[in-house]
């Protein structure tokens, strides 16, 4: 057995799919939570002091971990709340924006949406600290066999509202016939053993769901015109398969990759509440007289080792100074740059490499649930090609009066068109992009709405950042490298020193890893 699983890993280390040498140094090394013990004859005086520029994820989490080890902390925050891009949108929450429009929120008590972070896959650390902190989870359904599809085009399919289970079944349906002719006229001979193409065409008849001849004639899959099949001789009427050339030709499959990637499971979570309910755990397990709301950072010194490091801010019309051991910076790169600070020239050029993007959401309060009561969709997401991207329906309240849709969250140009909006006029465009789809009843019963745009957006101004050089997922551009790298005594967080740019996961683990450093170096 041995034997065998050694030639099998050699295989694939050289096909590139498993790594040739097992590099202690390089595999990833678990997160050890410290302990005060652990600075027990190791530091004399009183513990380190270490100041956390900001109170976002990044922020609480270091500052979370730091005093399980005994360290003292202090976070500069410029809100007046915690958990910085993760903002709920909930009855009576303000916000002023950087053109000045002021928006309070009216939704009825219990309702919400997430202005930002919304879902959370299961591998994510983030469920670890939710179990840690006692935060009560809801099912995410992010995706819906029932919500709809609509894209522009001049097929027959296009410019109308198709349900997901019916774009699939045809979808897969037709790939699943092209591919079975093509093992069946020997196409794919030189690739494939005759066992091969048995195993394939077996495959692919369960998968496209095809007759008996290899062909696709339609599935139930596609669903029924009107209600399900019933009792007796109520059969239902089972959609029709759409002709294999539209089907083609009008890109109705273009989002099902979307499930298949990594981050994106059909199951996820959200926080009951609302998803800053974690941060506000954070903030409480940490203690208010930790944390400095409203103190807007204005500058700081990254020391040596001979000098201690300081940050400046401003609270309550006043400038104060604040010195400590250690700071970790986890602020935005763009927004660092603006400050007063002595960070050497090839780091501030590594920042000036971090691009803010440009994203935001919609929230309206529908005072019926027609996306449920009319449609049968119950959570999950309809795509689009038009402005608004897409539509996302509430999670939770189902079968109540009354519940808050995402009307749009749009990325990059999408939502330049409407960001530079009032929110009056996002609304009117959003609603008139969502008749589209669903029709007049998209623009009735409405009783409030609340936007955001994280470009116009105080303390944030970019949704979050795109590395020149660079990708989400795996980055290695010199600039990236460059920034994570400490500057005297002070360290920097956030998730875009992380592969998992975008994501709560990312910003939880570089603050982990900035605290991991601070404290081999304290203990060296």
């Amino acid at each position: 057995m041995l034997a065998g699983t050694g030639a099998a890993y050699g295989a694939l280390s050289s096909l590139g799919m498993a790594p040739a040498v097992a590099d202690a140094d390089l595999a990833r090394k678990a997160f050890t939570p410290i302990r005060p013990g652990h600075l027990i004859d190791r530091v004399s005086g009183t513990a380190p002091k270490v100041v956390i520029l900001g109170g976002g994820p990044a922020g609480l989490v270091s500052a979370y971990e730091l005093q399980k080890g005994g360290y003292k902390v202090e976070i500069l925050e410029a809100r007046q709340r915690p958990g910085g891009r993760v903002f709920t949108a909930r009855k009576g929450v303000t916000e002023t924006d950087l053109d000045g429009e002021t928006q309070t929120c009216e939704f009825s008590p219990g309702h919400f949406y997430n202005v930002g972070a919304t879902r959370i896959p299961q591998h994510h650390i983030t469920l670890d600290y939710c179990r840690e902190l006692g935060v009560e989870l809801l099912a995410f359904g992010n995706q819906n066999a029932d919500s709809l599809v609509y894209y522009d085009g001049k097929t027959p399919l296009n410019n109308k509202a198709m349900t997901y289970r019916q774009a699939k079944a045809d979808t897969y349906g037709y790939v699943s016939e092209l591919l079975t002719k093509a093992v069946n006229q020997g196409a794919l001979d030189k690739e494939l053993s005759k066992d091969d193409k048995d195993a394939l065409s077996e495959f692919l008849s369960s998968f496209g769901d095809l007759s008996a001849s290899g062909k696709y004639e339609g599935s139930s899959r596609a669903g029924f015109v009107g209600a399900s099949p019933g009792a007796g001789l109520d059969y239902g009427e089972q959609r029709k398969a759409n002709a294999m050339s539209d089907v083609i030709q009008s890109g109705i499959g273009r989002n099902f990759s979307f499930e298949f990637g990594h981050d994106q499971a059909m199951m996820m979570f959200s926080p009951v509440g609302g998803m800053d309910r974690i941060y506000y755990k954070f903030a409480e397990a940490i203690g208010a007289n930790h944390i400095r709301y409203g103190a807007e950072v204005t500058g700081f010194s990254t020391g040596d080792n001979s000098t201690k490091p300081w940050a400046t801010y401003k609270r309550n019309g006043k400038e104060e100074k604040i010195e400590a051991d250690y700071i970790i910076c986890a602020l935005p790169p763009h927004l660092v740059l603006k400050l007063k600070s002595d960070l050497p020239k090839e780091n501030a050029d590594a920042l000036k490499s971090a691009k803010p993007f440009s994203s935001g959401k919609l929230g309206i309060e529908y005072s019926r649930r027609w996306w449920e009561e009319d449609e049968r969709i119950y959570g999950g997401a309809s795509n689009t090609d038009l402005a608004i991207e897409q539509i996302m329906y509430p999670y939770d309240h189902y079968n109540s009066d009354r519940g808050v849709v995402v009307a749009y969250y749009n990325n990059a140009e999408n939502h330049i068109e409407f960001e530079k909006l009032k929110h009056a006029d996002r609304l009117k465009k959003a609603v008139d992009l969502g008749k589209k789809i669903h029709g007049d009843v998209y623009g009735k019963d409405i009783s409030s709405s609340f936007s955001g745009s994280w470009m116009k957006t105080r303390y944030s101004e970019g949704a979050w950042i795109d590395w020149e050089g660079g990708s989400h997922s795996r980055n290695d551009s010199p600039a990236y490298k460059k920034a994570l790298e400490p500057v005297g005594r002070m360290y920097f967080a956030g998730d875009h020193l992380s592969n998992s740019i975008a994501w709560q996961q990312g910003a939880l683990e570089s603050g982990r890893a900035a605290v991991t450093a601070i404290h081999e170096r304290v203990t060296a």
